[in-house]
This record gives structure tokens, sequence and C-alpha cells, in this order.
């Protein structure tokens, strides 16, 4: 393939790369304001953590705003690298449900949060190459 035809199908996969997985981080966003329990929850279990209902606000306007930015292909170092570390915290303090996948009903939905965090690291890698609908470095 000629690069004249690689610049346009690589900005085609980011850009595609940028909504899906900004969708992934804006459900979460959401959901600290849907359901605010959960991250209470959440934390309790996975980082043995007691955080007030307001923090998971805080966490979900964070998460809005990170995923607004990949929309839109804003800030990528920023954002991309925000992104990307949130979720590979995610990932990694979900071990014990990675290494035992079939110990629980659940368990195996966690092995998702692989590939996506493959996404991740693969636009934040990629990022000097996404212009499609990028406004600011």
């Amino acid at each position: 393939m000629k690069e004249e035809a690689l610049v346009p199908s690589l900005s085609r996969a980011l850009l595609v790369l940028r909504v899906t997985l900004g969708l992934f981080l804006l459900q979460w966003g959401v959901e600290k304001f849907v359901v605010p329990e959960n991250t209470v929850g959440i934390w309790s279990h996975f980082y043995g953590l007691e955080v007030p209902q307001a923090l998971g606000y805080l966490f979900g306007a964070i998460e809005i705003a990170i995923a607004v930015c990949l929309f839109l292909g804003l800030f990528r170092t920023v954002a991309y690298g925000a992104a990307l570390a949130l979720h590979a915290v995610t990932v990694l303090v979900s071990w014990r449900q990675l290494l035992d996948p079939w110990g629980d009903q659940v368990n195996h939905l966690f092995l998702a949060g692989i590939p996506v965090l493959g996404g991740f690291i693969a636009l934040f890698l990629l990022r000097n190459w996404d212009r499609e609908i990028a406004a600011v470095r």
C-alpha cells in the first residue's frame, strides 16, 4: 500500500478507535451520575478505599471530559494518555478476576478489558498520526 493510501486509512481507523473508546469511557463516566453508589462499592471492593459518593461525581465529570476529548481528537497526548492510564489502573486492580476468569459467574467479562487496553495503547502510540477531525495537539 502506498503512503498516500495509508494516511487516510490510518486516519479513519484512528477515528473509529477514538469514537468507540470514547463511548466506552463515556459510559463509565455517565454511570457515576446514574448509579453513584456503584462507584463507592467499586472503590471499596477493588481499591480497598472508602470514598464519598460526591467523589464519584468528580470522577464521572473527568471521565466524561476525557471522552469528549477523545471524540474530538483534542489534547491528544494528555487526553489519550489519561484515558490509557485510567483504564490500565482498572485492568490492574481486576487482576484476580483476570487470573480466574471462570471462578465467578461474571469474572470472564473482565477479560474484555484487555483488548480495550490494547486499543487505548494503540491510540496513544499513534496519536501523532491522528489527524481526522483533530483540532488541538
